[in-house]
Formats: C-alpha cells, sequence, structure tokens
C-alpha cells in the first residue's frame, strides 16, 4: 500500500511537478509530496559512472556502457549542470537501479514511492525484436517519467515520416525537426509543448497504479493508464475526454 507519493522536479524541462502533485492528490489515498531535482539531492562520487556504464551506444546492441574518463567526466559535468546534457540515450532499468540505491534511508519501501520526472532519454530492451525502445516512463521504485521520452518515444503520424522522407529525396539531407513540426498537419506533441504537464498526468499516476496493483497499463486505448505507442495516441489518452475507462473511473475519476 502506498502511503506517501513524492515526486522530484526536473528544472530544465516545463514539466510542473507542482501541477501534477496536486492533481495527483485528487485520485490517490496517500499524502503527494515535491521534492527538488534528485539527481542533486542524493548524487554521490560514484553516480556519474553509473550513468555511463547506462548508455546505449546502439539500438541493436544489448551491452550497455564504457568507464571511459571522458564519459565519466561529461556525466559528472551533467549532473553538477543539467543543461549540458542532452543527446544520450540511456538503459532505463540500470538508471532506475542506480537511483533505487541512493534512495533516502527509511523511504526505499514501496510505501514510500518515488516518481522522478527526469530530462534524461530512456529506454528499455526488447527481447521479442532485439532492439532498444525509448520509453516515457519505466515504472517500480523510483518509478522514472522522462520529459523528453514524452516527445520521442511515441511514433509521430504517418505524414510526418513521410514528409521527412519527401524532403530528403529533394534536398539530399533530413530537414531539422522544427521545420517538419510546422509543416505536418498531425497531434503529437513537440519539445517544451505548453500541454506537457497535462499529458504527464497519466504516467504519474501510472506509476502509483502499478505499485498497487501489479498492472503495468490499461487496455482501453482512451484511457490515461493507457500505455500508446503512437503520438496520436497519446494526445487522445491524455488530452480528450474521457479521462478514464469506466474501471479506473471508479478508482481515480
Amino acid at each position: 500500500m502506498v502511503d506517501t507519493v513524492v515526486l522530484y522536479r526536473a528544472p530544465t524541462t516545463v514539466a510542473d511537478a507542482t501541477e501534477l502533485a496536486t492533481w495527483l492528490r485528487g485520485r490517490v489515498d496517500a499524502a503527494v509530496g515535491v521534492r527538488g531535482r534528485f539527481l542533486d539531492r542524493h548524487a554521490d562520487a560514484d553516480l556519474a559512472e553509473a550513468f555511463a556504464t547506462a548508455r546505449v551506444h546502439s539500438p541493436y546492441e544489448r551491452d550497455t556502457g564504457t568507464t571511459m574518463l571522458g564519459a565519466v567526466r561529461y556525466e559528472d559535468r551533467a549532473l553538477d549542470d543539467p543543461d549540458r546534457a542532452g543527446g544520450v540515450l540511456y538503459d532505463g532499468v540500470a538508471v532506475q537501479d542506480a537511483l533505487n540505491a541512493r534512495l533516502p534511508r527509511g523511504e526505499s519501501s514501496l510505501s514510500t514511492l518515488h516518481v522522478v520526472l527526469t530530462d534524461r532519454m530512456l529506454a528499455t530492451w526488447g527481447d521479442h525484436d532485439g532492439r532498444w525502445h525509448k520509453r516515457v516512463s519505466v515504472l517500480g521504485q523510483p518509478a522514472l517519467v522522462s520529459v523528453p521520452g514524452l516527445y520521442e518515444a511515441p511514433a509521430k503520424p504517418e505524414a510526418y515520416y513521410r514528409a521527412k522522407q519527401e524532403r530528403a529525396l529533394v534536398t539530399g539531407d533530413a530537414p531539422p525537426r522544427e521545420v517538419l513540426e510546422s509543416a505536418v498537419d498531425g497531434e503529437f506533441l513537440v519539445a517544451d509543448d505548453p500541454r506537457t504537464t497535462e499529458a504527464l498526468k497519466g504516467y504519474v499516476l501510472q506509476a502509483v497504479d502499478y505499485v498497487e496493483t501489479g498492472e503495468p497499463f490499461c487496455d482501453v486505448e482512451s484511457c490515461r493508464l493507457a500505455n500508446p505507442h503512437r503520438q496520436p495516441g497519446v494526445v487522445g489518452a491524455q488530452l480528450r475526454p474521457p479521462e478514464f475507462c469506466d474501471r479506473h473511473a471508479e478508482q481515480y475519476g
């Protein structure tokens, strides 16, 4: 039983942890609090190396990580100055394990669920197809919710990829993402989207629901507890009514 939920801010993103906490308080039978960036509060001398060893090298290579001095120094700088981080994909389960080992003493049991909003891009390995898949969230303790993952993990509308291919054929180069985003009609979230906090509400609730029930996601595509693999599905589940399917409306509506 979750008695307390602790949300950690991701200050380099537009995600509003205070608004997420307020929304969550109205839906779960637990105390909900907000703290500063997890990596500011609980980093230690070895955490930079833990992030370096969690780096994904290739979409199709299961092995991850490096202990090369340059990579560890990069991660050390990123811990101190998160604005300098970016462009790196991490094994989400490895990052989760590293943060779990650094949870505050006395708060590591599931009665206190830690939900870490992060500016890191996370992925999990798919045994079914032998490749890494970007993720919005990695459920468990602590639960990780990747803000850039919200924009990048779910696939964009087909029109986006058609336009990308067409422009590449004409120019010989892939067009900038901003050009495509402004040129393509369709429903998808973009970096620093003003709808980010609203869209993350369901993912934060999923973290609590998973620990409470053991069920990772809802099968009803329109429910906030669903896990759409495409951006139009995210928009439908998180930004359009109804908030929940009938079953989850009884619990959280």
